[in-house]
């Protein structure tokens, strides 16, 4: 397993940017814009993990920018912690048979959710690329939310 990054979700995207890179001194090492999903995702890495961002895409904090305007109460401006998995398919079954509910089923064979005793939410991502889709989690419904 290796940490990939932390979501955040911000209300003003350049009071956010400026706090986080020019107060601290955090460095963006990508961007991304989605038309059709509204958000804009900008992620930020500490300087001595720049290189290694970079490369492996990790560790870092994900700024997400909600194009049409929310509240977030209640903590819903944390998002989520990311972990990538060599097999998201066996993982899973692993923390089932550990009592742990999967709240989003790897149903595309790529990303999965759970949550942790206190309620953070914690996404699973497949290493490399998507594993064919497969049962039982194909039809797997959602629990709950993440």
């Amino acid at each position: 397993m290796k940490y990939l990054h932390t979501m955040v979700r911000v209300k003003d995207l350049e009071e956010s940017l400026h706090f986080y890179s020019t107060i601290l001194g955090l460095k963006e090492v990508r961007r991304k814009e989605s038309e059709k999903g509204r958000f804009t995702l900008v992620f930020l890495v500490a300087p001595d993990d720049f290189e290694r961002a970079q490369s492996e895409a990790a560790p870092v904090l994900e700024l997400t920018y909600n194009w049409d305007s929310e509240d977030y109460e209640g903590g819903r401006n944390f998002g989520h912690l990311a972990f990538q998995v060599d097999d998201i398919y066996d993982f899973c079954e692993q923390l089932q048979s550990k009592e742990v509910t999967i709240n989003r089923p790897p149903r595309d064979g790529y990303m999965a959710f759970i949550k942790s005793p206190d309620g953070i939410s914690i996404e699973l991502l497949q290493a490399g690329d998507r594993k064919s889709p497969a049962e039982p989690w194909v039809s797997m419904k959602n629990t709950g939310d993440w």
